[in-house]
């Protein structure tokens, strides 16, 4: 049986959306594989690790990762539980002139230099607002399109996404952190719990995840929180319960936590993706 759920959320001439579903069996590197188009892939749900060459990228709901056309690569997952992703191809002539040159390699076809960059809350919304509008018939093919294009313009903008600068050795320690919080996102974790699951000091933690991904390392695990909240407002009704499943300590912490982070509160977002 494959490991694979693959549900086409949307297919037109000028944009594919696909809803991919991952059990997580491969633990260990997959064999290689490539795609024949480039991918857009934006995790919602769980965690994996893709391995290009001796570059490795941890994916999860904060990144957006590239598949460039025909370039191998191998899947683990070191985390149980599997993982979700929303993953859109762009006709490459739109693709081209939706992406900043500097973020491409030279030559005819479309292909990123870097295999991930990291999105902003409001990309993660739109993540969000595409997938539940198109998997409940909400939106028409035209709005779906615009919704799509709007989000890929968003995380590949530079203000608004963010590639990491630092050395390999300091990327690969923020990896393994972010592997760690996504083991168990509900638990309130320790500074020093991280650290030692890493092998470095506290400060040394600190101070390094500040520098690779420009935000302390508490704000990026509520980040992560958030956007499985955002997952998972269409299966709630009780938004209390969500909030504290999600380790909030109350209604009120989870709802002041969402808004200043997507502008709105979970309600006001959860009656947006309701049918109309």
């Amino acid at each position: 049986m494959s490991q694979f759920t693959v549900q086409t959320l949307l297919d037109t001439g000028t944009v594919r959306v696909r809803d991919v579903l991952c059990s997580g069996e491969c633990r260990h590197k997959s064999d290689e594989e490539c795609t024949a188009a480039t991918h857009l892939v934006f995790p919602y749900r769980g965690v994996f690790v893709r391995h290009v060459g001796r570059n490795d990228a941890v994916a999860e709901a904060n990144q957006l990762l590239f598949f460039n056309n025909a370039e191998g690569y191998r899947i683990s997952h070191p985390v149980e539980g599997g993982d979700s992703c929303l993953d859109l191809v762009v006709e490459e002539a739109q693709l081209q002139e939706l992406t900043p040159k500097e973020q491409l390699r030279s030559g005819s076809a479309v292909a990123f230099r870097r295999q991930r960059r990291r999105i902003d809350p409001r990309a993660q919304a739109l993540v969000a607002v595409l997938r539940h509008s198109l998997s409940r018939n909400i939106a028409e093919t035209l709005e779906a399109e615009t919704l799509a294009l709007t989000l890929v313009r968003r995380s590949l903008g530079e203000r608004t996404s963010h590639a990491a600068g630092a050395s390999a050795g300091r990327q690969k320690l923020v990896d393994r952190a972010k592997l760690v919080l996504s083991s168990d996102l509900s638990r309130r974790w320790t500074l020093a719990e991280i650290a030692a699951e890493v092998g470095v000091s506290p400060v040394y933690l600190t101070q390094v995840f500040q520098q690779v991904e420009a935000m302390p390392l508490y704000r990026y695990h509520l980040r992560m929180r958030l956007a499985r909240a955002l997952d998972l407002l269409g299966r709630y009704d009780n938004l209390t319960t969500l909030g504290l499943d999600l380790g909030f300590s109350s209604h009120s912490h989870f709802s002041s936590a969402f808004r200043q982070v997507y502008g709105r509160t979970p309600a006001e977002f959860q009656r947006s993706i309701k049918p109309r």
